[in-house]
């Protein structure tokens, strides 16, 4: 858990709120946490997502994990400390925009669950949507574009997640897709129906 450095300072509560901003949008700012090994379809999903939500004129964003480590997280690195403070400050940004009534997609490894639960934490209760992007390791690498699971097999990337870090799979998440057996369109349909039945976006007319 962070500590609280700084002192002498007050929350200020906004004038309009967060109902008055999901009238607007016509939807709930929400959180849609993707998580699973690299390879796996996180941002490909996410982003597939997020096409389909555009289409229907939702607002939303996509914060990509390798987007978000050139400038928010630039100063921290992969081990378990470093990974955990950039899930955190993940999880507070996401909760500043579902504030703003957008329906927000993460797309990190995240391969820790008290990291993860440490999120939802922050948002508020219906708001947090895990989905979990199984995919077999070895098809991971299969589709490995960046090399990145040859160099970990070869010892030159340290604390790499299912190689020499580990990975916990969520025990409860809201959706789990099987990106080595379905298509994204498919794992897609499936989150955004996931989104319907809890209410955080109407059905598409």
């Amino acid at each position: 858990m962070a500590q609280q450095k700084a002192t002498n300072i007050t929350w200020h509560e906004a004038t309009v709120t967060v109902e008055d901003r999901e009238k607007l949008l016509n939807q709930k700012g929400c959180v849609i946490w993707f998580t699973g090994l690299s390879g796996s379809g996180k941002s490909t999903l996410a982003n597939a997502v997020e096409q389909v939500l555009h289409q229907q004129r939702h607002h939303t964003y996509v914060l990509d994990g390798d987007n978000v480590r050139h400038g928010l997280n630039k100063n921290l690195g992969f081990s378990p400390e470093d990974r955990e403070e950039n899930i955190r400050r993940i999880g507070e940004v996401a909760k500043l925009f579902a504030d703003a009534g957008t329906v927000v997609m993460t797309a990190f490894i995240s391969p820790y669950r008290a990291d993860r639960d440490q999120a939802r934490a922050l948002i508020a209760e219906n708001r947090f949507v895990e989905v979990f992007v199984h995919c077999p390791v070895e098809v991971c690498e299969e589709r490995d574009t960046k090399g990145l699971y040859k160099k970990a097999r070869a010892g030159e990337i340290k604390e790499f997640t299912g190689i020499s870090a580990p990975y916990e799979p969520p025990l409860n998440p809201e959706v789990t897709v099987n990106t080595a057996a379905l298509s994204i369109e498919e794992c897609a349909q499936a989150v955004v129906q996931t989104l319907v039945k809890i209410g955080l976006v109407p059905a598409e007319n």
